[in-house]
């Protein structure tokens, strides 16, 4: 398939997801966030998937690929993403993806609830004109990124978690041409 979203999650097990969250939600309740985020993500990709006919694929930190299958379905491939930091996780994802044949790949994270099949549509038809493609978030990061070719220089030593992310990407993607 030419067209591929990645959603980036992590198993939601207490006391290792949402960690910011555990002491207004405890443990439990952070993970069980985790899960809900997650469904609901998977829930729209569905969607998307059964009306565009992309491929979609789900990158996990934590847990085994049985178990996200088992908590998640089996109609969505799950592989666990590559060690490193985010920007090293997220370049990998679409090295593989563009590698064995997607041609647009868009990676999404399943901790945004307002990302609608509609969203990604426009991601995937931004980028038949344009190499990178970014939704962008109120706190300074984003909450989509679109490639049609390998950019690691995108991620490499980026400041991830700070106002300064949007920023440097968009820097750096105009130095791509």
């Amino acid at each position: 398939m030419s067209q591929r979203l990645i959603i980036f999650t992590r198993y939601p097990e207490p006391g290792t997801t949402k960690k910011r969250l555990v002491p207004a939600l405890g443990a439990d309740g952070a993970a069980r966030l985790q899960r809900e985020m997650t469904a609901h993500t998977l829930q729209w990709a569905r969607a998307w998937r059964s009306r565009h006919g992309g491929g979609v694929e789900v990158h996990f930190a934590g847990g085994q690929r049985r178990l996200m299958q088992s908590r998640f379905g089996a109609d969505m491939p799950c592989r666990p993403q590559a060690d490193g930091d985010l920007g090293q996780r997220m370049a990998e994802a679409f090295r593989t993806a563009l590698q064995s044949g997607g041609r647009q790949v868009v990676l999404v994270g399943s901790d945004c609830p307002q990302l609608t099949v509609e969203l990604v549509r426009t991601a995937f038809q931004r980028l038949r004109d344009h190499d990178v493609v970014l939704g962008p978030a109120t706190d300074g990061g984003y909450y989509l990124i679109g490639l049609r070719r390998e950019a690691p220089e995108l991620f490499a030593e980026m400041p991830w978690g700070t106002g300064n992310v949007l920023r440097k990407t968009l820097q750096r993607a105009a130095r791509l041409r």
